[in-house]
């Protein structure tokens, strides 16, 4: 019998572009099983074009949760594998002995590695939460905070929205160290993740100018988050549909002038899809990052016309 805590795997390989659209088509669909977690990424770094599209399931899949995945596939699905994994948090399982990264200001390792006294330094451990810099979104994130500080961007109250481990949140402390700081994720577990990596990194939690108050939220919508805005700088490395559904609330949330930190899309229909709603809701572009075939995007919130 399996554990409580087993985790279940579905994956199906196929061409990048057939599991990019698999991914696109996965965005568009608005009842999706939130239980059912997908990604999609290469395969190895030597076979760029061949990827696999991966399902993470909390009990053993079956026809259900099978159709939904090859639902995603337009024309005949690839074959679809299943496999039972261990009775430990895959997440974390993913992120053990995970090498250092270093995207621009900053240097991000778990700690079994030593810090970087030239960069800004934060040790992340392998936890249950996403954010730990591996991934190109986060990574260009990090990048494009550094970039926005040495462009001239001023920033006293931020929010970073699906925090994950507080990785984003915490950067841009570093950069604007007296800002007020708001961290969400609509999972319960970061709460923990959040508090154990604040105090890691010498992070106080607290509702004043230079601390950090974590939120459990799905999406804008929590009575806290809204109390403490407008947001001059708010960040979102999430999903493109959530993104694209999240923008009248962006737009309500960060003032004429501020700014938005935007990660989780993929370069081409996704983030078409998303600098369309933005600009529906009054954002521009000011700066855009392509790291491997996601897009991070810094937008401005267009100033009123007198």
């Amino acid at each position: 019998m399996a554990s409580a805590d087993t985790t279940w795997k579905l994956s199906a390989f196929a061409p990048k572009p057939v599991v990019q659209a698999a991914l696109l088509a996965h965005d568009l669909i608005d009842d999706w099983d939130f239980e059912l977690v997908i990604a999609g990424r290469e395969v190895a770094e030597d076979r760029p074009d061949d990827w696999v599209l991966e399902g993470w399931y909390p009990r053993k899949p079956g026809k259900a949760e099978k159709a939904a995945l090859a639902g995603l596939f337009e024309g005949t699905a690839p074959k679809i594998t299943v496999e039972e994994l261990p009775p430990e948090d895959w997440v974390t399982l993913s992120q053990h002995n995970a090498p250092p990264i270093r995207a621009g200001r900053f240097h991000v390792h778990t700690p079994d590695y030593p810090a970087d006294p030239d960069l800004i330094d934060f040790v992340i451990p392998a936890s249950q939460a996403f954010g730990t810099g591996q991934h190109k979104t986060t990574a260009g994130c990090l990048e494009m905070l550094g970039h926005m500080k040495a462009s001239g961007v001023i920033a006293r109250n931020v929010a970073d929205i699906g925090t994950g481990t507080g990785l984003l949140g915490f950067a841009a402390l570093a950069l604007w160290p007296r800002i007020t700081l708001t961290l969400t994720d609509i999972d319960p577990v970061c709460t923990g993740v959040v508090e154990e990596n604040a105090a890691l990194n010498g992070v106080t939690m607290g509702a004043g100018a230079g601390e950090a108050v974590m939120i459990i939220a799905d999406g804008m919508d929590d009575p806290l988050l809204q109390v403490r805005g407008p947001y001059d700088l708010l960040i979102a490395n999430i999903l493109a549909g959530p993104l694209v559904s999240l923008a009248p609330d962006f737009g309500k949330a960060v003032p004429p002038g501020g700014h938005l930190l935007l990660a989780g899309l993929l370069a081409g229909e996704q983030e078409a899809a998303v600098r369309r709603a933005m600009a529906l809701a009054g954002f521009r572009l000011a700066a855009r990052l392509q790291r491997g075939d996601w897009a991070i995007l810094w937008l401005r919130r267009r100033r009123a016309i007198r």
